[in-house]
Formats: C-alpha cells, sequence, structure tokens
C-alpha cells in the first residue's frame, strides 16, 4: 500500500553540472565511482532525463524552490544573485509573509529543518525559522569557505538557528552529520511525519576536500578561487557529498523509515568551472541547456517502481508542488502555484503530459521557452530555435528554416512574460569571473 503522507527529503547539490554523476554518464574518478549512492538511489528509483532548475543561478531557483511559483514574482528573485552586500536589506529576501513549501507543510503536521544553505537574506528581516522552518543550521549566503565558513565579504556564516556559532569542520560533513542527527531525534516519534530540506554547498567553490583546510587561509580574501581548482578535487568533492547522502540513507534504515521516506535529489542549477555537462552546452548564469538541465533523482520505496527512468519534461518548482500534494497539504488561495505535481510520473514513470517551461535572465537579455520538442532562445539579442531531442548542444539553429514556429514561440514566451513582474531596474548581476580571468566555454 502507497504511503499517503510520506516523510520528505529534499537534497539540493550546489551547482553540480548534468552529468557529474555516474548514473547520468558521469566517467569514474581516478579513486573510482564519484556517486555510487546517487547512482544507487536512481537504480532503486527514477532517473528524470529532462528536469530543469528554475534558474542557472542559485537563489533565483531557492525562490521558486520554497514558493513553488516562478521566482519572477519576488523582488529579491531578480538579483542574479543575491550577494553577501545585501547583508541588512529589508527587500533582497524571501518575504516572511509569503507561504512556503516549509510553512505548508508544517500547517499539514510535518516537522521541518534545513540543514545547510538558504541563501535567500538574511536575518533580522529574513531567515529559515521564519519561513517555515522549525530548525535550522547553515550558512546564510551563497558560498562559504567549507573550513573556516566565512563568505565572500570574510564574516563567519554558520548559524544555529538565528545565532551565528563557531563549529570545526568541514562543511559537507558538518551538513551531513546533521542531518542524521536530526533523523535520529525525529523518527523516535512517528506520529507525524518530517520535512528535511538538505541544502549541500558542495560541489560549490572554494575548491577544497577534506585534506585541504591549509586552502582556506589562502583563498580567505576571494572564495572564487580563480587561481586553483581542478576536476580531480571537484570529483572528490562530490564523492564526500555522496558519502553524506549514504549516511542519512542508513539513518532511514535503521529507524524503518525508508520505505515511507520520499528522497529527491537535484542541483540548483548547471554545472561551473569544472563541471561535466555533456552533451549540453553552458553552465551556470547560462539559459542553454548546460546552465538549466540539471539530476533529478526520487526514492520513495513504497510508491517509485526501481529502474524508472523519465523523460517528463519539468522545473524545481514541480518537485516543491508534488512534495505538497504528496504531504497533503493545501496551497494559499492568494498565493496560487505556478508548479504542477509529478505524482503520477512517481507513481508510473511512462506517465507524460504537456509542461511549458520558461526563462528569462537579466544576465545578457536572455529567455528561453521549452515546449515539447522544441526551445525558443535569446541570447545578447540573438533568437535561436533548437529541437532538443535532435541536438541537445544546440549547435543546429533552425530559426531560418522554420520562422513560423519561432514566431509562435517567442509570441508564447512574450505572452507568459506579461504575466510576470518586469525586471527592477536597480536588480543586479554579480559575475566572479569573466572571460579575462579564463577563455569562453
Amino acid at each position: 500500500m502507497a504511503a499517503q503522507r510520506p516523510n520528505i527529503i529534499f537534497i539540493v547539490a550546489d551547482d553540480l553540472g548534468f552529468a557529474d554523476l555516474g548514473c547520468y554518464g558521469g566517467r569514474d574518478a581516478h579513486f573510482g565511482k564519484v556517486s555510487p549512492v546517487l547512482d544507487g538511489l536512481a537504480a532503486q528509483g527514477v532517473r528524470f532525463t529532462q528536469g530543469y532548475s528554475n534558474s542557472p543561478v542559485c537563489s533565483p531557483t531557492r525562490f521558486a524552490l520554497m514558493t513553488a511559483r516562478y521566482q519572477y514574482r519576488l523582488r529579491g528573485a531578480a538579483e542574479e544573485p543575491i550577494n553577501s552586500k545585501s547583508r541588512g536589506s529589508t527587500t533582497l529576501g524571501l518575504p516572511v509573509e509569503h507561504p512556503t513549501l516549509p510553512s505548508l507543510l508544517r500547517d499539514a503536521g510535518y516537522r521541518t529543518a534545513l540543514i545547510g544553505k538558504w541563501h535567500l537574506g538574511y536575518p533580522p528581516a529574513f531567515g529559515p525559522l521564519r519561513s517555515g522552518y522549525d530548525e535550522f543550521f547553515g550558512p546564510m549566503s551563497g558560498g562559504v569557505d567549507y573550513f573556516s565558513h566565512c563568505s565572500s565579504n570574510g564574516q563567519h556564516d554558520l548559524w544555529f538557528g538565528e545565532e551565528e556559532k563557531q563549529e570545526e569542520g568541514y562543511l559537507t560533513d558538518l551538513i551531513s552529520h546533521r542531518a542524521v542527527d536530526y533523523i535520529d531525534r525525529v523518527a523516535q516519534d512517528k506520529s507525524s511525519p518530517f520535512f528535511l530540506s538538505l541544502h549541500y554547498t558542495a560541489p560549490h567553490w572554494p575548491w577544497e576536500t577534506r585534506d585541504d583546510e591549509a586552502l582556506a587561509q589562502e583563498v580567505k580574501t576571494n572564495l572564487f578561487h580563480l587561481h586553483g581548482g581542478d576536476i580531480h578535487t571537484y570529483r572528490r568533492m562530490i564523492h564526500h557529498m555522496d558519502e553524506g547522502i549514504g549516511w542519512v540513507m542508513d539513518a532511514l534504515r535503521k529507524h524503518g523509515i525508508e520505505r515511507d521516506t520520499l528522497v529527491v535529489f537535484t542541483s540548483d542549477n548547471g554545472g561551473e568551472r569544472f563541471s561535466d555537462n555533456w552533451p549540453l552546452v553552458g553552465g551556470k548564469m547560462d539559459l542553454t541547456e548546460g546552465g538549466i538541465r540539471v539530476p533529478w533523482i526520487a526514492h520513495w520505496p513504497a510508491v517509485i517502481q526501481p529502474g524508472g527512468v523519465s523523460a517528463q519534461q519539468c522545473m524545481t518548482m514541480d518537485w516543491s508542488t508534488t512534495m505538497l500534494e504528496a504531504g497533503g497539504a493545501t496551497a494559499d488561495a492568494a498565493y496560487p502555484l505556478d508548479g504542477v505535481s509529478l505524482l503520477p510520473v512517481l507513481r508510473d514513470a511512462r506517465q507524460a503530459f504537456a509542461r511549458p517551461l520558461h526563462w528569462r535572465m537579466n544576465h545578457r537579455g536572455q529567455r528561453a521557452l521549452r515546449d515539447g520538442d522544441w526551445k525558443y532562445l535569446r541570447v545578447d539579442g540573438h533568437d535561436y530555435l533548437f529541437n532538443i531531442p535532435a541536438d541537445e548542444r544546440e549547435r543546429a539553429n533552425l530559426a531560418g528554416r522554420d520562422p513560423a514556429r519561432l514566431a509562435a514561440m517567442r509570441e508564447a514566451w512574450e505572452s507568459w512574460n506579461e504575466t510576470m513582474p518586469a525586471i527592477p531596474p536597480d536588480a543586479t548581476v554579480s559575475l566572479g569571473y569573466s572571460v579575462k580571468d579564463m577563455p569562453q566555454r
């Protein structure tokens, strides 16, 4: 019998590329398999091949994740991304009055916790405890050093609730151990389910493994770590996260609750410098496929049959909507959801439905619409039309061959865009590096 109200664990990696995991075609590292735990969850659950993030950069996607709505509806999401200079702002964050995935689930009887990255504004105006979470442990900003836990402006940024506290250790492991501790505590009382947001900073820069504590002093004035890193360090960082997810799964099994727990894994956007996005092009900050198509894995033994592969097109906010439906939560009528539930696909991976997906970026004036096999894209004022199944690398521009389709998709995008607030003139784009630092992709 299917679980009616599962425990839910929403695992989000940071800047993970489409092919960084073995189950998405990633290569083995010199030490062996990069992601054996996640590969196993995919084999025992369902793997989505056409899953997208709501944005190619972190904080806008997190607005969509939290609200199950297009992020463009909120001022803070116009920042690409929110940076550490916003500390103290009363506008650049997730408004506390807005219903969220955790607040709606909490209203439905769930216990809620965020362990890991927040990146949706700083206290006292904003924060996880003000947006539906009962507990919080992690950084508030976008990127932090794995050992000093300082953000890019040099300020310490590790929080226990709304208090900053020092704790020694490698951040990926601290997050994993804290998640296991949370499961150990809440599993003692099975009278109500739990919702755990497990949001890693891995494999986001700086490029540090468990053995690289000495680098913390070297990169403290520039966490973008432009002079360092390599694919070997990067893969090891993913492997550390994968190990931690294994500890979490072991905790579920120890308490006998794995069967009735929905575990979803994804990335907040496409890959960065050392990512493998094959066969896609582009990456973080781009609306080409490499910036927005990401791994999506769902594992729920009570409902999902092992070995499923789905080509259903979907984006981050659809998973939030799915979790709300699975948890029996009701959306606030004043904040209608833009996400669509994927529960039918979880029950049967062969199920599919039409799902047009829209994006826009202030950066380079980008826009995109994925509708069925086709994608309309604009970058730097140039319009493109691609048949994605035939050309996943977006190299064969069919705009001149099929002008009627291009015009129809452009009109559809513009009609959708009219339903969203305009990008405010003071919205900022924060780039950590440019072509002066490394050649263009």
